[in-house]
C-alpha cells in the first residue's frame, strides 16, 4: 500500500509539470496556425505555437493523459465515490439531478417517440465510448423532448448518475467544466448538456467534452440548435471523436405515428415540426400564421447562421452573410428562396424585382379550368396585389437592398440551407439528352412554404376587382389557388422523401420536348426504372396517364434508364388498377417508403 501511495505522488508531481489542455487549429486568411488552450481559473486561455513548439507541447500532453491514466489505474483499489442524495454544491450553470430531474422528465414520458431515439438509446446504453453524441437542429424538432424521454426510460440506477445542464447565454466553457468535474467526481455517468452553443467558446474548445470525459467512460449528450456551430466543431475540436444525429428534417411517416395527425394536406400545412396540436404531442403550431412562421425564420434559420458565424474564430470568420444580417436582409433572401415556386436558387431569384409565382400559374389553370373557367385572376390589379404581397412576404426589391446580392452571397445561403437539412436538390433529366443540369429546391419543412401561400390569399381579398365578385365565386377561387399550392408542394414532398429513402437510385423529374414525368426512379444496379405522375386530385383522371402510356416516351426512357417495371400515378385516392397504371395513396406510399439506414443515423458525418 506504502508503494502505491509512493507511486502516486510520484505522478502526480510528474503531471503537475505537465500542460493540460489540448492543441487547436485555426484557418485565418487561408493559413493553418496553432494555438495551445487550456482553463485557468475558470477562463480560458489561448497562445500562439510554431509548428515545432506545438509538437513539444502536443507530446507533453500525451504524456500527461497516460499518467493521468496510471494514476486512475492505482486508485481501483479505493472506495468509490458515493453520490450524495441531496446536492450542496453551488453549480455555475442551471444543473438538475435525483427527484428535481425526475420531475422534470415525467411529463414527457408518454409522448411517441421520434425514429432518431433509436441512435440515441444505442449511444447511452450499447458500450459506444470515447465519443459525444451530438444532437442538432433546427428549433422545435423534438430535441429537448427526445433528451427527456431518454431520461425518463431509464433505471433508477443509472437515473441516479445522471444530470441535465441547461446552458445560458453568456456561460463559458470554464464553468460548464468546473460542474463537469463536480459531477464526474461523484459518480456521474450520464451528463446531458442542452443549448450548448451558447456558450460562446464551444467552437474554439468542444474538445474537453471527448477528450476529458468521454474518454474517461462518461456519456456526454450535446444538444442545441445551433446547427452550424456543431458542423464547425465536427470539423474540428471534435474530429472523429463525435457521432452526429441531425432533427430538422420530419418525414410523413414520422409526421403521422408521433402526431398521430394522417391528412396529407395537414403535414402541407404544419409539416417541419413537432409543434401541432395533435393525438400525441404538443399542443402549438409552429406555422399557425405568417407572423409565427416569420418569428421561425428569422430566430431558428437566420439567427442561426448568424449566431455560430458569429464565434467562429472569434469573430474572424463571419463570411459574406454577416453583411446581410446587420443590415436585416438575411430573412428576406431566405424568404425569397422558399416563396419562389420554380425552386430555382440562382442570382437571378434573390435579385429581380418580386413576382409572385403562385398568381401566374393559378391564373392560368383557373383559365382552362373543365367545370367553372374563370379569368378573375387576369383582371385584378396585379401591380397593387404583387406590392402588397411583397411587403406581407418582407421581400426586398433591389432597390430597397442596401447590400448588393453577389453570388458569393447565393452560394452561402444555399451552402447553409442545405447544411441544415432545410433544402434538397431534386435534379431535372431530359430526353432527349441535354447538356445542361437543372435542380429543383425542394423545402423540408413544407409548413413554412404553406404559410407564404396563405399571405398570399389574404392579399388576394383585398384587390377590389376581386371584392366585385360573389362571396361563393370567391371561396371557390381561393380554394382552387391553394389546391394548386397543395399538388406543388405535394409532388416537392414525394420527389424529397424519395430520393433521401433510395439513395443509390437516380430520383428526377424527367422532361421531354413535350411533357415531362413527374417522377422517374431509376436503379442503375437493375437498369430498370418507374415513373410517376403526381397529382392532388382524389380521383382518377385518365389525362392524368396520358404521358405514362405515351409510346414514344416510354421507348426513350427505357434506352436511357432500363426497363419499365411499373407506371404510377400518386393520388390521394385509393389504390387501384387501371390497366397498365397502378394508382397509389400518397399517404400510403409515403408511409411505405423505407428508414434512412441505421449507419447514415449514427455515423460521424463530414458535414
Amino acid at each position: 500500500m506504502a508503494m502505491a501511495k509512493q507511486k502516486a505522488d510520484e505522478l502526480k508531481a510528474r503531471i503537475a509539470e505537465l500542460p493540460s489542455g489540448y492543441i487547436s487549429r485555426k484557418t485565418i486568411n487561408g493559413k493553418v496556425q496553432l494555438y495551445y488552450q487550456w482553463t485557468e481559473a475558470g477562463k480560458k486561455r489561448s497562445k500562439y505555437l510554431s509548428d515545432d513548439l506545438a509538437a513539444e507541447t502536443a507530446r507533453l500532453i500525451e504524456e500527461r493523459r497516460a499518467l493521468q491514466e496510471q494514476l486512475k489505474a492505482l486508485r481501483v483499489t479505493e472506495p468509490k465515490a458515493k453520490r450524495p442524495t441531496s446536492i450542496t454544491h453551488t453549480f455555475q450553470n442551471l444543473v438538475i439531478t435525483g427527484t428535481a430531474l425526475q420531475d422534470y422528465v415525467q411529463p414527457v414520458k408518454a409522448f411517441r417517440q421520434r425514429d432518431c431515439m433509436k441512435a440515441l438509446e444505442e449511444y447511452l446504453h450499447n458500450g459506444i465510448s470515447g465519443k459525444v453524441f451530438i444532437l442538432y437542429g433546427l428549433r422545435r424538432t423534438g430535441k429537448t423532448t427526445m433528451i427527456r424521454q431518454s431520461i425518463a426510460s431509464m433505471s433508477n440506477a443509472d437515473l441516479s448518475k445522471t444530470a441535465f445542464i441547461q446552458i445560458q447565454q453568456g456561460n463559458t466553457l470554464g464553468e460548464i467544466n468546473m460542474d463537469l468535474q463536480w459531477l464526474q467526481k461523484h459518480g456521474c455517468k450520464f451528463v446531458f448538456i442542452d443549448e450548448v452553443t451558447y456558450a460562446e467558446d464551444f467552437i474554439e474548445g468542444a474538445a474537453l467534452f471527448s477528450d476529458i470525459y468521454a474518454a474517461s467512460g462518461m456519456k456526454i449528450v450535446l444538444s442545441g440548435t445551433d446547427s452550424l456551430g456543431f458542423a464547425i466543431s465536427a470539423h474540428g475540436e471534435l474530429y472523429d471523436r463525435c457521432i452526429m444525429q441531425h432533427t430538422t428534417w420530419i418525414p410523413y411517416r414520422e409526421f403521422v405515428r408521433v402526431l398521430g395527425i394522417e391528412p396529407i394536406d395537414e403535414y402541407i400545412r404544419y409539416g417541419g415540426t413537432m409543434s401541432l396540436s395533435g393525438t400525441y404531442y404538443n399542443q402549438t403550431s409552429t406555422f399557425a400564421n405568417k407572423e409565427s412562421t416569420d418569428e421561425y425564420i428569422d430566430s431558428a434559420i437566420a439567427h442561426n447562421i448568424q449566431h455560430s458565424l458569429k464565434y467562429y474564430q472569434y469573430g474572424d470568420h463571419f463570411r459574406h452573410l454577416g453583411e446581410l444580417f446587420e443590415r436585416n436582409e438575411l430573412t428576406s433572401a431566405i424568404n425569397r428562396v422558399v416563396e419562389d415556386i420554380n425552386h430555382r436558387f440562382t442570382i437571378d431569384v434573390l435579385t429581380r424585382d418580386f413576382i409572385s409565382h403562385d398568381l401566374g400559374i393559378s391564373a392560368k389553370n383557373l383559365r382552362k379550368d373543365r367545370l367553372n373557367p374563370t379569368d378573375i385572376l387576369d383582371r385584378i390589379d396585379k401591380t397593387a396585389f404583387t406590392e402588397g404581397l411583397r411587403k406581407a412576404l418582407e421581400i426586398l426589391n433591389k432597390p430597397e437592398q442596401t447590400v448588393e446580392i453577389k453570388d458569393v452571397h447565393r452560394a452561402e445561403i444555399k451552402e447553409y440551407l442545405d447544411l441544415l437539412d432545410l433544402t434538397v436538390d431534386i435534379p431535372t433529366e431530359f430526353l432527349p439528352v441535354r447538356n445542361e443540369r437543372i435542380m429543383r429546391t425542394a423545402i423540408a419543412q413544407p409548413g413554412l412554404r404553406y404559410a407564404q401561400a396563405e399571405a398570399l390569399v389574404r392579399q388576394l381579398l383585398q384587390d377590389a376587382s376581386f371584392q366585385n365578385i360573389s362571396a361563393v365565386d370567391r371561396a371557390w377561387i381561393l380554394e382552387r389557388v391553394l389546391d394548386e399550392i397543395r399538388g406543388r408542394m405535394m409532388e416537392d414532398i414525394v420527389l424529397l422523401e424519395t430520393k433521401k429513402a433510395h439513395p443509390q437510385k437516380t430520383v428526377a423529374r424527367l422532361q421531354f420536348t413535350i411533357g415531362e414525368f413527374d417522377m422517374i426512379v431509376a436503379d442503375p444496379n437493375d437498369i430498370s426504372c418507374e415513373i410517376y405522375e403526381i397529382k392532388h386530385s382524389k380521383e382518377p383522371v385518365p389525362e392524368q396517364c396520358r404521358f405514362l402510356i405515351d409510346p414514344e416516351k416510354c421507348r426513350e426512357t427505357e434506352f436511357r434508364y432500363g426497363q419499365i417495371k411499373g407506371k404510377y400515378v400518386i393520388y390521394r385516392g385509393g389504390q387501384k388498377e387501371a390497366g397498365e397504371i397502378t394508382y397509389l395513396n400518397v399517404e400510403e406510399y409515403l408511409k411505405s417508403l423505407p428508414c434512412i439506414p441505421r449507419s447514415e443515423l449514427i455515423e460521424s458525418k463530414q458535414l
